[in-house]
């Protein structure tokens, strides 16, 4: 079996930061999926399973509510390895044209206050793995130390 793309990045290389991961053409439109790395792979702790959870409810929301991006939105959630999300959006973009909507996105987490949208257990298939301190944390730092400090580094997959 052929090995997937995405299992052809160097890991060891991989730095914190906003990638493109990949585009496809579907019904003649592009999608453009990010590799949002929160964390250096193999080198730094991972996510917090409530942490991962409650950034992809809030980040889901937010991004599905978005007054200019919101149309744009296919798909926000963690990946398997906890060390980051993917996000697709509709279009042909890079890393810099989405470093203001996901400096907007990761603020809204890192300031969020009162109950995590869908986080019951109408709504929710683990309602209860949730931790919004940890999750206010984690995105403060991707927003601080990554998202607001971006250079080629961090949004140029290593060669």
């Amino acid at each position: 079996m052929n090995k997937i793309p995405s299992f052809t990045i160097d890991h060891e290389k991989l730095l914190r930061g906003v990638y493109v991961s990949r585009q496809d053409t579907v019904g003649g439109e592009v999608v453009t999926t990010f590799d949002l790395r929160m964390k250096e792979p193999n080198r730094e702790p991972a996510l917090g399973q409530g942490a991962i959870h409650t950034i992809e409810h809030l980040a889901a929301t937010f991004l599905r509510n978005h007054p200019v991006w919101a149309d744009r939105v296919v798909y926000f959630g963690p990946m398997g390895c906890l060390t980051g999300c993917y996000l697709l959006l509709r279009g042909d973009l890079t890393s810099a044209d989405i470093l203001p909507l996901l400096r907007e996105t990761f603020r809204f987490i890192a300031e969020y206050e009162g109950e995590v949208p869908g986080a019951a257990a109408r709504d929710c298939g683990n309602y209860l793995l949730h931790d919004l301190p940890m999750a206010r944390w984690e995105a403060a730092k991707y927003l601080h130390e990554v998202l607001e400090q971006a250079t080629e580094a961090n949004l140029q997959y290593p060669a």
